[in-house]
């Protein structure tokens, strides 16, 4: 069943950072702006402190295993904002002149650390982020830090979106924060959308694009059923003078690609150059003697540590490696963190092993120690080798469960360049927490679903070079004016640190143009509107509406 097509100015695909800062600058300067997310819409009070089927573990996440390479990401109202760990690091100055695999700069001539601090800082007001000091670190984070002072390296809390005064320590928050401790969109730049008359309605996933007789554009979208998301229900159409695409780098590629035999050819780089953002786990099983004997730590209850389920996400980096003098494919951020049960527990390997690394008699033992293990998050140079295959039908990925997982068209075989990145992290990190008998360390299995990552980058990314980049540096659509794309799929390349921030501060630079844009394509707005929560009038509180 096909529902009549409705008409509004602007239709924003996705709810997170690109989607979210779209809708509200959009919206706040008087455009009819119509939100379509792909997931659930889900309150504070709803966010489960389980992984159980159904839970809001599973009804928020995207799971897509591809070949080569697997992505995690959000899937619910504010994207993955809501599952993310809220680490905002800038990203280093060294970034924005990477050449990777094209011998030339890969990104914008326009955008250089400097020139994007002040978008930046516009975020950081906005969410609001700030700096973590050491007194409310976690001890797993103090852990980390007392075991780089050992070894002769820094680590430092880095800069977060997390009210500390409001979280408890719970460790839940990638199930998303019952407590409104983590400045997830849903406190922000949604409600401020909202506020400003934008519509959000969830559980609309959009399937393609279409070009109108007066150069405007039709979205199409199904319904997506509320507990089994391989389920499809209506379809419908809005019409829009323009789109802006936000959907991540798993799902924008797969819609453009999709929308082809009816807009014409693609930019040759849209579904090409997908960076994992060189990401890499190891679990460390920490000796409880050697913590109390070679680093003198303790805690209340007799324990040296036994407190890998206690705190929020990454509280402490080591930034040693990201030092611009270094090669590239050399340079590379570590951070502690904890990983939730599931893919966590799966995924780790035995340090050590003499018979099967991540399952068998070994795998129990090291499963019945847990509270005295540390995860260590690699972030590095890749070198964009992604690419995207013919898209599935419908959605993103062929629907595997009822929640969660697919199977995706995505290919990824990393090349020496991203090995060595890897291999030289792997080497620091086990020599930081090894060392002195501290602990054991392995890398995650990559045997079950190849690489994997939780910032998918550069699907669509924007650039100069027409034959390397789908986008321009104003983030508009090659070869097809009045598509836009703000999320992570139009970041460059690998950042070496979280990418959060970044696509946020890309998204807010982005939009002075895309105002412009709808302003000759005939939408009445402006653009000017303070950050949400710092101008005169503050956003209502986020309420339900579709």
């Amino acid at each position: 069943m096909t529902t009549a097509t409705e008409s509004t100015d602007v239709v924003v695909i996705g709810s997170g950072f690109g989607g979210a800062i779209a809708a509200y600058h959009l919206a706040a300067g008087g455009a009819r702006v119509v939100v379509l997310e792909r997931g659930p819409w889900l309150r504070a009070e709803e966010f489960d402190h389980d992984y159980k089927l159904g839970s809001s573990y599973t009804r928020v996440f995207d799971f897509v295993v591809g070949d080569g390479m697997s992505v995690l990401s959000g899937n619910c109202v504010g994207g993955g904002s809501v599952v993310y760990f809220a680490t905002m690091p800038r990203a280093p100055r060294f970034v924005f002149e990477r050449h990777g695999s094209i011998g030339r700069r890969m990104w914008p001539a326009a955008i250089s650390r400097e020139r994007l601090d002040p978008w930046y800082d516009r975020v950081a007001e906005a969410l609001p982020v700030t700096q973590q000091s050491w007194d409310r670190v976690p001890y797993a984070g103090g852990l980390f830090a007392a075991a780089c002072a050992h070894a002769g390296r820094t680590a430092n809390p880095p800069p977060a979106a997390v009210d500390l005064d409001e979280c408890v320590n719970c460790n839940w928050m990638m199930a998303g924060c019952r407590f409104d401790a983590k400045r997830s969109l849903l406190l922000n730049y949604l409600p401020a959308a909202l506020a400003h008359g934008a519509e959000i309605r969830p559980l609309h996933e959009v399937q393609q694009l279409s070009r109108n007789d007066d150069g405007g554009y039709r979205v199409h979208y199904r319904i997506v059923d509320a507990e089994d998301y391989r389920i499809l229900h209506d379809s419908g159409a809005i019409d829009a003078k323009l789109v802006v695409l936000a959907a991540g780098a798993g799902a924008t590629p797969v819609i453009l690609q999709r929308s082809e035999a009816a807009l014409g050819p693609m930019p040759h780089a849209v579904g090409r150059y997908f960076s994992g953002n060189g990401e890499r786990l190891n679990t460390a099983v920490f000796d409880e003697d050697r913590v109390r004997e070679v680093l003198g730590l303790s805690r209340p209850g007799g324990h040296a540590y036994a407190a890998y389920q206690i705190g929020r996400g990454p509280t402490v980096a080591s930034w040693d490696r990201l030092d611009g003098r270094l090669p590239e494919y050399e340079r590379f951020s570590l951070e502690q963190l904890y990983f939730p049960p599931g893919l966590g527990t799966i995924l780790a390997q035995v340090p050590g092993a003499t018979g099967p690394s991540w399952f068998g008699l070994e795998k129990k033992e090291m499963l019945r120690r847990w509270q005295s293990w540390l995860t260590v998050f690699t972030m590095s140079e890749d070198d964009n080798e992604g690419v995207f295959g013919p898209p599935p039908e419908t959605g993103n990925a062929h629907r595997l469960s009822m929640q969660m997982l697919g199977d995706g068209p995505l290919r990824y075989r990393p090349t020496p360049n991203t090995w060595r990145g890897w291999s030289l992290a792997d080497a620091e990190v086990k020599d930081i927490l090894e060392r002195d008998g501290l602990a054991r360390v392995a890398p995650w299995t990559n045997d079950l679903v190849g690489a994997y990552t939780v910032h998918p980058l550069a699907s669509c990314r924007i650039g100069d070079d027409p034959e390397t980049s789908a986008l321009d540096d104003r983030h508009e659509l090659r070869g097809h004016p009045g598509i836009f794309v703000t999320d992570g799929s139009a970041v460059p390349g690998a950042l070496t640190v979280n990418p959060a921030l970044t696509i946020a501060a890309l998204a807010e630079r982005a939009m002075p143009g895309v105002v412009r844009a709808a302003q000759e394509r005939g939408v009445a707005v402006r653009y000017g509107a303070p950050g949400p929560g710092t101008g005169t009038a503050p956003p209502v509180a986020l309420a339900r509406t579709a």
